[in-house]
């Protein structure tokens, strides 16, 4: 019995692409949180590095590297993974995690990792839309 190939991200883009806009927010992320609360620019290492962690463990499934655009399940295992992860290596080395911490950390991180995959998906919809109609 033959199965079918595990499918391929779509178009000529490499998918470290979008690893590196994953990245980009997670340290986008970090520096936002840290001039909020205004922290010295020094420490930003030391803030990013557990969420950094995080996003390469949620990039090492092969999902995730097939499949890089879609939202579920690739863009919530790469955002849960991320929150989960990087607030646990906060938690461990003693960078803080109480309070509103865990649910800003959750609640920033769904909106970065999971608001850029929705702009492919309208994209794609207004384009059917249109082309129903042409």
């Amino acid at each position: 019995m033959e199965t079918d190939p595990e499918p391929v991200a779509d178009g000529p883009i490499h998918p470290f692409w979008w690893l590196g806009i994953d990245l980009l927010c997670v340290l986008a992320f970090a520096l936002v949180g840290m001039l909020s609360h205004g922290s010295p620019l020094g420490e930003y290492f030391s803030t990013a590095w557990p969420f950094v962690v995080g996003l390469a463990v949620a990039w090492m499934a092969p999902g995730t590297r097939s499949l890089p655009l879609i939202l579920w399940p690739t863009g919530v295992v790469v955002w849960v993974t991320t929150a989960v992860i990087g607030l646990l290596l906060r938690w461990v080395t003693g960078g803080g995690v109480s309070g509103a911490f865990p649910y800003v950390t959750a609640g920033v991180l769904a909106v970065l990792l999971l608001g850029w995959r929705v702009v492919p998906l309208v994209l794609e919809r207004r384009r059917e839309r249109q082309a129903r109609y042409l």
